[in-house]
């Protein structure tokens, strides 16, 4: 008798997944969410707004997941799933909601779908949104054993009279960058061509662990900088660099002025470019040590870096806007 176990599903392993994760994810709620999980639809309560903006944003963890499988350490990607969807949320003054996940695989197993919801509920707690959904998916014959796919979903709210867009930025304004950790989740398909050794050490550890480090969550501090001073334009900066993600903000006829030996460069960028990158194609690619950057009226600087650093930021000054038809100059 053909069952769906015999054609590469296991139920039971499903089961299994969902009582491992389950005070994991109760962990990530609110008083705003009023469904348990597994309910077929999660309910959120919005609470009191004058106008609300819902800021949605979707994203995955690319090939840095190649890692994981390498080093079968699964335990720091769901951090990177929650990283890559919040931080652009928060571009726009979003303070995040909720958090969905979806986790696809070819032979699900219960042990390490739960290491990669630690992940994705350790993201969830660093940046305030409730892990209130996903969805697990067994696709035999679609995935090749041992290897997952991650993609996360989140929402936020800003008040309509709130909202960034970096339509406010004007010349003379001053450029923060908050630092990033390492790689983040972007570049890892040069990467993987320029490191075949993951074991080599690197930085007193293992170079694999290096590349897993995980991606920043700046929610708490942005938001605690919102609170007290308006920010005329934020940009996540993820693929592409600072090149593709500067200019996203920047209005027409103005030029984001970076000056490049501002940027405390990690070590992990600088043996990627030894390795034979060149520097162009650095900045084109990976963010070079900066994971966010704040786009601030000069009158606001020293308040805006005093609230940053008390919560536990290292912000830099790395530029200002100028005039100009670019609408970034990296010198």
């Amino acid at each position: 008798m053909i069952t769906y176990k015999t054609a590469g599903v296991d139920k039971e392993e499903g089961y299994k997944s969902v009582g491992l994760i389950k005070d994991m994810v109760k962990r990530t709620y609110s008083k705003n969410v009023l469904t348990e999980l597994g309910s077929f639809g999660a309910l959120y309560e919005l609470g009191k707004y004058d106008n609300p903006v819902l800021v949605s944003g979707t994203d995955g963890v690319g090939t840095k997941l190649k890692i994981a499988f390498a080093l079968n350490k699964y335990d720091t990607i769901g951090i990177d799933c929650v990283a890559m969807c919040v931080n652009d949320i928060l571009c726009h003054g979003a303070k995040p909601l909720f958090f969905l996940d979806y986790l696809a695989c070819g032979k699900l197993d219960a042990e390490v779908a739960a290491q990669i919801v630690f992940g994705v509920t350790e993201g969830c707690m660093q940046s305030t949104a409730a892990l209130v959904g996903g969805e697990t998916a067994e696709m035999p014959g679609f995935y090749q054993p041992g290897e997952y796919d991650i993609a996360g979903f989140a929402v936020g709210v800003v008040e309509k009279a709130k909202v960034i867009t970096g339509e406010k930025i004007q010349a003379g304004d001053t450029i923060i960058a908050l630092p990033s950790s390492g790689l983040h989740s972007n570049g890892f398909s040069l990467v993987r061509r320029l490191i075949t050794d993951l074991n080599v050490e690197f930085d007193g550890k293992p170079l694999g662990e290096t590349l897993l480090t995980p991606t920043r969550i700046y929610v708490k501090p942005v938001l605690a900088v919102l609170d007290q001073f308006a920010i005329n334009g934020m940009a996540h900066i993820t693929g592409g660099g600072l090149y593709e993600n500067v200019p996203r903000i920047i209005p027409d006829g103005l030029c984001a002025a970076i000056e490049s030996s501002q940027i405390e460069v990690l070590p992990i960028f600088a043996l990627l470019e030894k390795l034979g990158v060149a520097r162009e194609e650095m900045f084109g690619t990976f963010n070079m040590g900066v994971g966010f950057i704040l786009v601030v009226n000069p009158a606001h600087v020293d308040g805006v870096m005093a609230v940053l650093r008390e919560h536990g930021e290292n912000p830099r000054v790395i530029g200002s806007i100028t005039a100009g038809a670019e609408k970034i100059c990296l010198s």
